[in-house]
């Protein structure tokens, strides 16, 4: 938890630094790179996290992977992630960064759960439908979990709207159950 409670910190001290020198755009792009970098990358998440691998090891690594993709401020931000042991946090930093930045922006982040992947057709009208009911952009993160049968379950911030047909078996089992609990008195 202590890790989670750090990149917050160093992911609002970037974005403040970022805001400053009115690049927080560009920072934003640079900490999605990151992060989908290292998501895609199993070796890099074992090199950055891995205690047995030398702090100068990983610095060459990490500076050959994103020296001429990003920023210097996010080079800044790698920098002192190193100097200060830290970099096994990077990727949560980046996202927690998106995160922070999206909030400032008033974009949401919608969490769509469907037993299938989203295509682009059901992507955009579950972002027009989200507009509808918030009055917010947002940004549409797709899990998959083929235990929801079908359908889908969205959650934006503290909403949460089960249209998934497992849920609607659930409710129906429910019912009939409640139906012989009544007809049995």
């Amino acid at each position: 938890m202590s890790g989670s409670r750090a990149a917050i910190r160093y992911a609002k001290a970037i974005l403040s630094f970022a805001l400053e020198q009115q690049k927080e755009v560009q920072v934003n792009n640079d900490m999605l790179l990151v992060a989908s970098t290292i998501k895609e990358s199993k070796d890099l998440q074992l090199l950055l996290t891995s205690p047995v691998v030398k702090t100068d090891l990983k610095k060459q690594a990490i500076k050959a992977v994103f020296a001429q993709n990003i920023s210097s401020l996010s080079q800044g931000l790698i920098d002192l992630l190193i100097d200060n042991k830290r970099l096994s946090i990077l990727e949560e930093v980046a996202k927690k960064y998106t995160v922070i930045f999206d909030s400032l922006k008033g974009i949401e982040i919608a969490k769509v759960t469907t037993a299938i992947p989203l295509t682009e057709d059901l992507n955009k009208k579950v972002l027009n439908k989200i507009i509808e009911i918030t009055g917010k952009n947002a940004t549409i993160e797709n899990s998959i979990n083929p235990d929801i049968i079908g359908g889908f379950i969205l959650r934006i911030g503290d909403i949460q709207y089960d249209a998934s047909i497992a849920n609607k078996l659930q409710v129906l089992k429910r019912q009939f159950a409640d139906e012989n609990f009544v007809a049995k008195l």
